[in-house]
C-alpha cells in the first residue's frame, strides 16, 4: 500500500480520504488551481464522499471566497487565530477560532477568512468547489 511505513508533512503532502476507508497521499501541494484540477481528476471516482485533508498556514486575509456545493468542510484551527466569514441569508456571519477550536462551512455556503497569523487543518468535500475574487478594503 502506498505510504505504508512512511511519514509525511500534512502542509506539504495533503491526504485524500476515499471510498472503502482508504487514505491516499497526494503529490506535493503547490497551491495552484492546476493542483486542485489534477486532484479532482485523480479522485473523481470517489464523488461527493471523497475528502481532502490539508494543513495551511496563513499570515494575511484570504483574497478569494470559496464554496463547496456537495459537502461540508471542517476547519480546525491548530495555531493562532482565524475568523471565518460565511455568506448567509442574513448577511455575513463571522466565527472566530482559536487554537483547538473548529467550525463547519456548510455545503453551498460561500466563505473566506481573515487572519494575521493562523494554521488550520481543512477536511473538505471538494468536488465542484468554486472560487470568486474577494475585494479587500485598502490597508
Amino acid at each position: 500500500m502506498a505510504g505504508e511505513g512512511e511519514k509525511y508533512s500534512l502542509d506539504g503532502r495533503p491526504v485524500h480520504l476515499g471510498l472503502g476507508a482508504r487514505a491516499e497521499v497526494q503529490p506535493a501541494f503547490t497551491g495552484s488551481m492546476e493542483w486542485y484540477k489534477d486532484y479532482s481528476m485523480r479522485t473523481a471516482s470517489d464523488g461527493r464522499e471523497g475528502r481532502l485533508v490539508a494543513l495551511y498556514s496563513f499570515t494575511e486575509p484570504w483574497t478569494v471566497w470559496e464554496m463547496h456545493p456537495k459537502g461540508d468542510e471542517v476547519v480546525l484551527c491548530t495555531a493562532g487565530r482565524v475568523t471565518l466569514i460565511q455568506e448567509v441569508e442574513e448577511g455575513e456571519r463571522a466565527i472566530e477560532l482559536d487554537a483547538g477550536e473548529y467550525a463547519i462551512n456548510p455545503a453551498g455556503v460561500w466563505h473566506t477568512a481573515d487572519t494575521d497569523g493562523a494554521t488550520c487543518v481543512f477536511i473538505t468535500a471538494g468536488e465542484g468547489t468554486e472560487h470568486k475574487d474577494r475585494v479587500l478594503p485598502p490597508p
